[in-house]
């Protein structure tokens, strides 16, 4: 796998030509812009650009515009490899937060280490319903400590109108959620997506980070995804190296709130 090629690749199928993440949701471009607008609860922000030193300040002034007149707060998220090499920079000078960084990595299905078991007692079990969904909600409530009613109306409005392109995992010891994540389909392209693995902190380190891993990644593959994708924390970043993924370039999410919130 051709770091290069597939980076390309992932700026054009995932973000200059996204597909909407949600029902509700529209992803437009706006000159060297693509964003994506969605409801309240949805995801709001700016998934690509293609800016210059000239160009860069007046098309933070118009994202910044256009989410404002519709009342939303909204995420820019900026890539190590986007230009210009200060865009992180003018992004603060305008308003916006920067998040943690993360690492974008990259896996080819077929060449990753799957091998990976539960710890005895735990078993994996698939959310398709509220229920599920309120597992799920509650890991990741207790692993990351924030309120997880956003996530619990995208999952359940994800599940409702596009069933075939979400799998949200739990795993529980018993009948306690102790670990849950996220495996997002992209139609049309040969990626999916792993998001939101987290586990509680008295389940830390006994494999189930990596396990969840490994199963999604099966998943992925009976639909035919050839790569995952995941923007991998600190934490997260050694495991996936290990397993098979490769590092290929950082992502930071930059927020903008309304005034007065």
């Amino acid at each position: 796998m051709e770091r290069d090629e597939i980076l390309a690749r992932y700026d054009r199928d995932l973000r200059e030509h996204a597909a909407p993440d949600g029902p509700g949701a529209r992803v437009e471009r706006a000159g060297e812009v693509v964003r994506q607008i969605a409801d309240a609860h949805g995801w709001n922000g700016v998934l690509w650009s293609a800016l210059d030193e000239r160009g860069a300040d007046e098309a933070i002034r118009e994202q910044i515009a256009c989410f404002t007149a519709l009342g939303h707060d909204f995420e820019w998220k900026l890539h190590g490899h986007d230009r210009p090499q200060d865009l992180g920079a003018r992004l603060i000078a305008a308003g916006f937060r920067a998040e943690p960084v993360e690492t974008l990595m990259i896996g080819e299905i077929g060449r990753l280490d799957l091998d990976a078991r539960l710890p005895d007692g735990v078993r994996l079990v698939e959310a398709t319903d509220a229920a599920g969904a309120d597992l799920a909600v509650a890991v990741h409530e207790r692993a990351f400590g924030t309120d997880g009613a956003g996530l619990r109306r995208r999952l359940l409005d994800r599940l409702a109108a596009d069933p075939g392109t979400v799998v949200a995992v739990v795993a529980l010891a018993g009948e306690e959620p102790v670990s849950a994540a996220r495996l997002e389909l992209v139609p049309r392209t040969p990626f999916a997506g792993l998001w939101g693995g987290g586990t509680v902190e008295a389940w830390r380190g006994r494999g189930l980070y990596r396990a969840l891993v490994a199963h999604r990644a099966r998943v992925a593959a009976a639909h035919g995804s050839r790569y995952l994708q995941v923007d991998a924390s600190p934490m997260s970043r050694p495991i996936l190296e290990r397993l098979g993924f490769l590092p290929l370039t950082t992502t930071t999410p930059y927020l903008y709130e309304q005034p007065g919130r």
